[in-house]
């Protein structure tokens, strides 16, 4: 009996860990061509987060408080740093791990998170199209793929390392939602043409 239980929790392990490290990577588009356009509400995109990580972390602001040191007009004004914690926070979840100077700069650059929702069973394809700013018309493209998705998803892309240093940052993009090579959801960046 608990050698049945055994197996069984190890199976179930097994499917999630296999699940997770399934679609770590997006397929790069090299040729990205036009698809139709038809639009459907079984298919859409629910939120949108973008991200930056820079070299170097942001400086806080400046507030005044009634107490503290006296500045040369007389006036009374308190020095506190006041950052905002989420954006600290998306920081240092981004960095984590990344030991060296060499392993942070690997993580440096564009974050793209999508939030979606399939109303019905689908084979839908997340397909992340950019321009960066050194390469300045040319569309790359970024692609997740998922059989028979239903519910609310999320997909993450990112520019980041070798390809954010040489092309510099994402300056338009559009994010599709791609159903039997059909575009059926778009969100896209006020930039994009």
């Amino acid at each position: 009996m608990h050698a049945v239980r055994r197996l069984l929790i190890f199976s179930l392990l097994a499917a999630i860990c296999s699940h997770a490290g399934a679609a770590a990577e997006p397929r790069i588009i090299r040729d990205v061509k036009p698809l139709p356009v038809a639009l459907n509400p079984d298919f859409e995109f629910r939120k949108t987060k973008l991200y930056s990580l820079t070299d170097k972390a942001p400086k806080g602001r400046e507030k005044a408080g009634k107490s503290g040191e006296q500045n040369r007009g007389g006036s009374t004004k308190t020095r506190t740093v006041v950052q905002d914690a989420s954006i600290n926070f998306e920081r240092e979840y981004r960095l984590h791990g990344a030991v060296t100077k060499l392993d942070q700069r690997q993580r440096v650059g564009n974050y793209f998170d999508f939030f979606w929702r399939a109303r019905r069973d689908a084979n839908v394809t997340i397909r992340l199209e950019y321009r960066q700013e050194k390469l300045r018309a040319k569309v790359q493209a970024q692609e997740f793929s998922y059989v028979n998705a239903r519910g609310t998803n999320s997909t993450e892309f990112k520019v980041i390392g070798d390809e954010f240093a040489d092309d510099g940052r994402v300056i338009g993009w559009r994010c599709l939602m791609i159903v039997n090579d059909v575009i059926v959801a778009e969100n896209r960046s006020y930039m994009w043409e």
